[in-house]
């Protein structure tokens, strides 16, 4: 074990190409795949937290439902729309970065929504009383509900980019984990564990750990800014 961490840490400083290759390859996916889910999901949490309407409480549910799915269920879904004789196979997705985004994305927006509408539920009342004595319109009113939703939208974020990169089950169905091309870190720790290269793979580990310590430290200092 210990050598394995001598060995992981060598790796680490000396910039080993396949290790920079998975890194590049899992920055790449879950930045895309988290942006574009807070873009998709803030919105839509916002309309369901501060609307009323019928159906309402049946989109919530069915949004908490999603907010559940199981990673490899996405994958299969995906796998079946785009494989060989899926009715999306012209598009030739399957095995790449492109549709790895597309499954993350999948799986993360639920999230991005559920907590939108749990934050926006409590503040909506107020915020419309305020848009109505300024007399604000629809847009305005929905600006200054982001506003009030700064730190939110950020802590959410850092929540959904945590999602993304520790995510398996989706990606290595529709990746295909292939080498120097959608292997990504969490993928790579199976398959170099599974070989039994214990040092990239606890080098791999100790990056993602390190990665989420940091995601979290962030999340902590934002909530401890808003609570005040």
């Amino acid at each position: 074990m210990g050598s394995a961490l001598q060995k992981a840490m060598e790796l680490i400083l000396s910039g080993d190409a396949e290790l920079v290759n998975i890194l590049s390859v899992t920055a790449r996916m879950s930045l895309q795949s988290s942006l574009i889910a807070l873009l998709l999901g803030v919105p839509l949490g916002i309309w369901l937290g501060a609307c009323q309407f019928p159906g309402r409480g049946a989109l919530v549910v069915v949004n908490r439902t999603l907010m559940g799915m199981p990673p490899v269920v996405c994958g299969l879904l995906f796998y079946m729309l785009f494989s060989g004789v899926g009715p999306l196979r012209h598009l030739k997705l399957l095995f790449t970065v492109k549709i790895m985004v597309l499954a993350q994305v999948t799986l993360i927006t639920p999230l991005v929504v559920g907590n939108m509408e749990t934050y926006v539920s409590g503040i909506a009342p107020a915020v419309r009383e305020t848009a109505k004595g300024l007399q604000l319109g629809g847009f305005k009113t929905f600006l200054l509900l982001c506003n009030e939703c700064l730190y939110p939208i950020l802590s959410t974020y850092l929540l959904a980019f945590a999602r993304s990169i520790a995510e398996v089950g989706a990606v290595s169905m529709v990746g295909g984990a292939i080498a120097w091309k959608t292997n990504v870190m969490t993928t790579a720790i199976m398959q170099y564990t599974n070989r039994g290269n214990f040092s990239l793979g606890i080098s791999l580990g100790m990056i993602l750990l390190f990665l989420s310590l940091m995601v979290n430290i962030v999340i902590s200092l934002l909530q401890r800014r808003l609570s005040r």
